[in-house]
């Protein structure tokens, strides 16, 4: 007669079987990319504030290629003074995003929940495309509210400005566009100009920024300084994410942009009735160095500027120092801003009304190399020669 219950080596034959089973079937049939972090130990729930010296990386858009590239960032900040947390971010990979969409809110959630302490910076580690997925997950008004208690400098450009554009249209906090983990302090040689005007436009109270490129008219404005890669821009037109800005000042750049996006860009936003709200449009660098227009050579950057200037009937000033270039300078956006003509025919913007760093417990200075030329560098997470920078503009 056979006995009914298995003994202790069947139970385990079976349970071995079935657990074979299950691990070939799930390898059969998973077809969800495996999200890889790195092998670092998480950092344990700190609530609260963290003081004047934790700088917190967020990765909300593209991967980072290189990991010792991540090692210099964050090597140089911490030999700052600047105590780096979430670091792991930066080695995640997701298709083609620096981990699955609920890591990447995680980043800044996080924040805004209470699960880790405030920091006094955080860090975009680089553009690309991933940011606009995150929008709707993030609690804008805890995740400002907290931000605004602290004096966070939310820092990045390219796709990092959805979240800016976020934070300022859902709370109306002031961020900062700058320098990024991976392309400016990632660089094997960073550049000494954009380091010094990181310095100075997280430390001082007032920054200034003089452009010498002469303009096609006088101005003598003040308002709102806002807005950030026009890819960007564009897409978040109509959605509740695009700040509502009455008498603004406009800012916009962009790169590998043929004219005509740049001007359906533009036109988008004019017929969303957001350009005739602004006092000026002021253009950064849109790196165009080779580029031209499929179908007319003559129709460029100027001819776009042009026609958005007769269609708004508002200034455009052009030449200011930020893109996707070596040398730019780093400024807040969603602060107040006052633009005026100079003498040699150009525009000088003072900002005010913004946090900042307090430079004690902080050794910034060694963030600035000895100048160099490094042939080839990283920009935004896009390969650029120095030679195609534009020329340095002194700002104060």
């Amino acid at each position: 007669m056979l006995d009914n219950k298995l003994n202790r080596r069947q139970l385990m034959r079976v349970g071995g079987a079935g657990l074979g089973a299950a691990v070939l079937t799930a390898c059969g049939t998973n077809k969800t990319p495996v999200v890889v972090d790195p092998i670092k130990p998480q950092p344990k729930p700190q609530p609260g504030r963290g003081g004047n010296t934790l700088l917190r990386i967020f990765a909300c858009s593209g991967f980072l290629e290189k990991s010792d590239r991540i090692n210099t960032a964050v090597s140089r900040l911490n030999a700052c003074g600047f105590q780096v947390s979430n670091a792991e971010a930066a080695y995640r990979r997701y298709q083609r995003f620096a981990g699955a969409d609920f890591q990447r809110v995680q980043d800044l959630q996080d924040v805004a929940t209470g699960r880790v302490a405030t920091p006094k910076v955080l860090l975009g580690a680089r553009g690309g495309y991933g940011a606009i997925r995150l929008l709707p997950q993030i609690n804008w008004d805890s995740l400002g509210g907290r931000m605004r208690d602290q004096g966070t400098l939310l820092m990045g450009y390219s796709d990092v400005c959805a979240v800016q554009l976020a934070l300022l249209a859902q709370i109306g906090v002031t961020s900062f566009a700058g320098p990024m983990l991976y392309s400016e302090f990632g660089s094997p040689n960073p550049n000494s100009f954009t380091m010094q005007n990181f310095i100075d436009g997280t430390t001082q109270a007032e920054h200034t920024v003089n452009v010498s490129q002469i303009q096609s008219r006088d101005v003598n404005i003040s308002g709102t300084f806002w807005g950030g890669n026009l890819s960007v821009l564009q897409s978040l037109a109509g959605t509740p994410y695009m700040p509502d800005i009455n008498g603004g000042i406009l800012f916009i750049e962009d790169v590998n942009e043929q004219p005509y996006r740049i001007e359906r860009a533009l036109q988008t936003l004019h017929l969303a009735g957001i350009l005739k709200k602004q006092q000026a449009i002021v253009f950064g660098d849109f790196r165009m160095g080779n580029i031209r227009d499929s179908y007319d050579a003559s129709y460029n950057l100027s001819s776009v500027m042009q026609t958005i200037q007769s269609a708004t009937k508002i200034p455009v000033l052009t030449g200011f120092p930020f893109g996707h270039i070596s040398n730019k300078v780093t400024m807040p956006l969603g602060a107040k801003a006052h633009i005026r003509s100079t003498a040699n025919g150009g525009y000088q913007v003072r900002f005010s009304d913004y946090p900042t760093l307090n430079a004690q417990g902080l050794n910034l200075a060694q963030l600035l190399p000895q100048p160099a030329f490094d042939g080839l560098d990283f920009i935004g997470g896009h390969a650029a020669g120095a030679a195609q920078d534009t020329q340095i503009i002194e700002a104060e």
